[in-house]
């Protein structure tokens, strides 16, 4: 403030905080207004501060007379479009030097840029006190030309709107570019002009999907809508037809010899694509000889080609709910490379030797194998095994189990996390319906696979990390897991300590605190959501060079090794580490970070879709039940628009909205997780047990809303309904920073 300035040394610093980015230019009133210069002394003091700046090169001047960071004309600014609403949007500012760092643009300002597009921008001065300004100067890449929606025809024009919900305008469709689509129909549209401020964006039906509400035109919609490609191209298809279905004695010959071992697969019942195999063998020594065999699809999806061009843009094979989007052919997914029992397929493998209580003994063997399997083995043939039925591997699964179960332990005594979230899938009828909606249960036999698969890629990674060739690094592809933020772990360990859980928050101990929690909510009504919250305070494990360790499974170092068929970062995996057997030349680590982040964002995008997809059956399944029927539920989060519910019974999750709550005026209490009551006293927290009615479904929203009529076992039919429920502080409808 005026007065309080030191001199023109203090207010050097006070300039330069003025440039969060680069680019951005101010005049000397401006910065004068901004820093609160008023007297004369003061102005004084700014301008020898600006000439030593100047002088030093910290500061350049325009000829325009306005002052910015030194060489910033040089340096473009961009940022990536996040397009709130109607009317405004943020661009998310590039660089590491700008993280968190966004810029506020008006609808009127984008310049035809939609949401996710990566765009360059010019910034206004900062106004003091206001969020920091600006205008796109030109939109650098397009996130996505397709969109998935209904089309309306009116007078022989199309008037197309997107389901997703980011994109605010409608697109105008042409006669001619309309392929015969009926008005009411949900299509896929491709943008053949995207617009400015004063015309709306264009395209041409790509693809007619089917009626609103048909099952395959909403699946097929749900992919579209996440740019997964509903088929593959037919110079893709071409090069697959190519590969021959016989392994000859030139394939193996190079390859370590794995067919006269007992190997086994276990998947679940429905699995047509097996890419794991585990070999078991007894040692002189007396110790087990393990093979972790995966898939060899390096050996046909080669650098260059077209299969490997459409496998590196999907990335990952895409689950919904009735179909997989697979990131191979099905003649590469389902056949070659698939390890069926009684054939002979191609393999990458690691080789580890256990003692006999289960401790790796020396160090593993990794490289190219080819392996026979003996005996495809599901999830329930293998849990019964192990409850005690009898089967001619019974003492090799028992064994392998009794392993898996020591190096679970180990993996939790070092500080694994042991969350378990539960999923869900559908009994659908010969038409799509939901008939019903099945939790999944995990099990020892789930588990057993689970434990071999970790190992297998903590070794390979191991392996690359100590890997040297000179004094280079080993580039890698890390599947990393981030430690939490500090200031959200906090927050979630005062939630936890009103439900009686300490949570130690030192980075040394949060894990062990954390799995502690979880050993004691075991059977309690809090327990899944407890978890999920605990879950959503976690970073998300992401693809990376950086060896940053996975703090989830408390591995220092992680990869994904174990499923090539349906991840692309696995195929990379086994082509680094082949190199590096044969010391051949290795990929720049500056490009495989770049593949990496796409293959981050491509999982998260599949991850997306699959959820769509569930959510979308579940307001379809609970649009067919009875509107009478009470549901127990528990409360899995709150807003101050009302709280979200999840029934306990099939994990359907919908929102007792405010207005419903027309017995009281609520507070939102963020921090506590919590509507309060003002004249009642009723408190609605995350974690309570309620009672619900469906009120409604929307499938296009994909949305479900309830009654609430019963909180922790008191009804609500005596409470007086009067007005409307109100929460206090009303929406800011704002965005925080």
């Amino acid at each position: 403030m005026a007065g309080q300035h030191k001199g023109p040394q203090g207010l050097e610093q006070e300039v330069l905080a003025l440039f969060p980015v680069a680019g951005l230019e101010y005049s000397y009133p401006e910065i004068a207004e901004l820093l609160d210069c008023r007297s004369r002394e003061d102005k004084i003091d700014l301008s020898l501060a600006l000439q030593k700046l100047l002088k030093r090169k910290a500061i350049q001047e325009s000829d325009s007379g306005k002052f910015g960071l030194f060489g910033a004309e040089k340096q473009a600014i961009t940022g990536k479009v996040d397009f709130v609403n109607p009317r405004i949007a943020y661009i998310r500012l590039e660089g590491p030097e700008n993280v968190g760092k966004d810029v506020v643009v008006s609808a009127e300002d984008l310049r035809g840029a939609q949401d996710g597009d990566l765009v360059e921008i010019e910034m206004f001065s900062a106004r003091k006190g206001k969020r920091q300004e600006g205008q796109i100067l030109k939109v650098l890449q397009r996130a996505r030309n397709q969109y998935v929606g209904t089309l309306k025809v009116k007078g022989g024009t199309g008037w197309f709107m997107a389901d997703y919900r980011k994109m605010h305008e409608e697109i105008m469709i042409s006669e001619q570019d309309l392929a015969g689509v009926r008005d009411g129909q949900k299509v896929q549209v491709e943008i053949t002009h995207w617009g400015s401020s004063s015309r709306r964006p264009q395209g041409k039906v790509k693809e007619i999907l089917g009626n609103p509400g048909e099952h395959n035109a909403e699946m097929h919609g749900i992919l579209a809508d996440y740019n997964i490609p509903l088929r593959f191209s037919e110079e893709v298809e071409q090069e697959v037809a190519q590969f021959s279905g016989v392994i000859s004695d030139f394939d193996t010959s190079d390859r370590r010899d794995f067919r006269p071992v007992l190997t086994f697969t276990i998947d679940p019942f429905d699995a047509k694509d097996f890419d794991d195999a585990i070999s078991v063998k007894k040692l002189e020594n007396g110790n087990w000889e393990i093979g972790i065999h995966i898939a060899d699809v390096s050996h046909f999806v080669k650098p260059g080609s077209k299969l490997d061009e459409e496998a590196f843009q999907r990335a990952t094979s895409v689950y919904l709910v009735d179909r997989v989007s697979p990131m191979l052919p099905e003649r590469l997914s389902n056949d070659l490379c698939s390890l069926r029992p009684n054939e002979d397929r191609l393999t990458f493998s690691c080789v580890v030797e256990l003692n006999e209580v289960g401790a790796v003994s020396g160090k593993p063997w990794i490289g190219r194998t080819v392996i026979h399997s003996d005996r495809r083995y599901t999830y329930e043939e293998v849990q019964t095994v192990l409850e005690g039925a009898e089967d001619p591997n019974a003492d090799y699964l028992r064994m392998i189990n009794r392993f898996a179960l020591i190096m679970r332990d180990s993996r939790m005594a070092a500080g694994a996390m042991s969350f378990e979230s539960t999923e869900v899938k559908f009994l659908l009828d010969e038409n799509g319906v939901p008939l019903k909606v099945i939790p999944k249960i995990r099990k020892d036999a789930h588990k057993l696979v689970e434990e071999f698969m970790l190992l297998a890629n903590r070794l390979v990674a191991e392996y690359a990390f100590n890997y040297r060739e000179g004094k280079k690094e080993n580039p890698m592809v890390y599947r990393i897991h981030e430690s939490p933020n500090p200031e959200r772990l906090q927050n979630f360990a005062d939630f936890a300590s009103r439900f009686g859980y300490k949570i130690n928050v030192s980075q040394e101990k949060v894990a062990m605190s954390l799995n502690s929690m979880v050993v004691h909510l075991e059977g309690r009504p809090e327990q899944e959501l407890m978890q999920n919250l605990a879950i959503r305070v976690m970073a998300k494990a992401r693809y990376t060079t950086k060896a940053m360790g996975h703090f989830g499974l408390s591995f220092a170092h992680y990869s994904h090794f174990t499923s090539p068929i349906r991840r692309y970062p696995d195929v990379l995996t086994h082509r680094l580490l082949w190199n590096y057997l044969q010391n051949e030349a290795r990929l720049e680590k500056e490009k495989l970070e770049t593949l990496c982040n796409h293959c981050s964002e491509k999982e998260k995008m599949a991850a997306d879709a699959e959820r769509a997809s569930v959510k979308y059956k579940q307001v379809e399944y609970m649009s067919f039940q009875d509107s009478s029927k009470v549901y127990e539920g528990v409360v899995s989060g709150v807003t101050e628009w009302g709280i979200f519910v999840e029934i306990i019974e099939n994990r359907c999750e919908g929102m007792v909205r405010v207005s419903e709550l027309n017995f009281d005026t609520f507070d939102h209490l963020e921090t506590e997780y919590c509507l309060a009551g003002r004249r009642t006293g009723t408190r609605i927290t995350f974690g309570d047990r309620v009672k619900v009615r469906v009120k409604g479904t929307n499938m296009e929203k994909r949305s479900i809303d309830f009654y609430l009529e019963e909180i922790a076992g008191k009804s609500l039919k005596s409470q007086d309904k009067g007005k409307s429920a109100k929460v206090w502080p009303p929406s800011k409808k704002r965005r925080k920073g």
